[in-house]
């Protein structure tokens, strides 16, 4: 069994390589071939915390795989992360774990790489300014897969703490300079989303952290951070504008955020207004982007193949590389 690292998997595998491991993942939801079962979520109330267990299998790659990620808040007051992460890949044939790996930063670049992908798909070719609302564990994978689908000028960044959110685009500067592109941080969302051609929401927010009506026609946005349906990143009133609404995957959105469910409910939208899932887009069921002024919508909650896509290409390419610890 091979253990690999956050580093050992930096090492292998690029923002790049998480996209295209993304596409193919969308092309697997919406062709059926992963077996993904809903999460298992055991609460470990003594502790206000949880245990959350995420199961793939898709047959005809031989493979399945595990995410555990444990949610435990009162690990910060020890020094300890608040979400603990891992996932264990499996040989299809055997049934044998062949590999663990850093489920936290699995979890970070392959949700990176479902907006990159978006962009790829959707955005339109020439895109100049990028915004990202959200400095947390996931805004970093989230920037550089905006820079990894277009070149980019620069990207305003905007959280509630400008301290923090002008620390992480100095932090942010530094780390994917080779992408040539500005960081800027600014002091409110309306600045941030201002010409904007690429929009990215990666918050807990309960409320709307951008402005529907400022969004500039053309853009592309992908919203990340409701996977529940009292959080509301989403200002409702871009849905409207939108001349297309995608997801990862539709029943996975239509089962956890709030996005797209309070709208619905409130009767702003109406199913029929739905494009469908990226993976059609990819597979050349459903037509993407038609022209430069189109507003375009993705809303993407994350599903479990994405990870057993990453983990196997992660694994592949260790083996080849000889990176990784060997546990017998």
């Amino acid at each position: 069994m091979l253990l690999l690292s956050r580093e050992d998997i930096k090492k292998v595998f690029t923002m790049r390589d998480a996209i295209e491991a993304d596409k193919e993942a969308f092309r697997l939801v919406v062709e059926g071939k992963c077996d993904s079962p809903l999460r298992t979520n055991i609460q470990a109330p003594k502790y206000d915390g949880c245990f959350l267990f995420m199961p793939a299998y898709v047959e005809e790659m031989d493979t399945a795989a595990v995410k555990i990620v444990n949610i435990f808040p009162h690990n910060i007051d020890q020094g300890k992360p608040s979400s603990p992460a891992q996932v264990l890949l499996i040989d299809g044939k055997t049934g044998i774990v062949t590999a663990v790996l850093d489920g936290t930063y699995v979890t970070q670049i392959r949700t990176g790489a479902a907006s990159g992908a978006a962009f790829d798909v959707l955005a339109k070719k020439d895109c100049r300014i990028g915004a990202l609302i959200g400095t947390g564990g996931q805004a970093a994978t989230q920037l550089e897969a905006m820079l990894e689908a277009r070149k980019l000028e620069k990207v305003r960044v905007y959280d509630l703490n400008y301290e923090r959110t002008a620390a992480f685009a100095e932090r942010m500067q530094e780390e994917l300079k080779a992408y040539g592109a500005k960081i800027i941080p600014v002091h409110s969302s309306d600045e941030a989303i201002d010409d904007a051609d690429l929009l990215i929401t990666v918050t807990p927010s309960s409320k709307p952290v951008f402005d529907g009506t400022k969004v500039k026609a053309g853009a592309t946005i992908s919203c990340v951070g409701a996977y529940q349906h009292h959080m509301q990143e989403m200002d409702p009133a871009i849905l409207p504008r939108a001349s297309k609404i995608y997801f990862d995957s539709k029943e996975a959105v239509l089962s956890e955020s709030g996005d797209i469910l309070i709208p619905l409910e409130e009767g702003i939208i109406t199913e029929e207004d739905f494009t469908g899932d990226l993976g059609m887009v990819l597979k050349g069921e459903l037509v993407g982007r038609e022209n430069d002024e189109e507003i375009i919508v993705f809303e993407t909650v994350g599903v479990a193949v994405q990870d057993l896509v990453a983990a196997k290409k992660i694994y592949e390419k260790a083996v080849e590389a000889n990176v990784g610890t060997e546990w017998k």
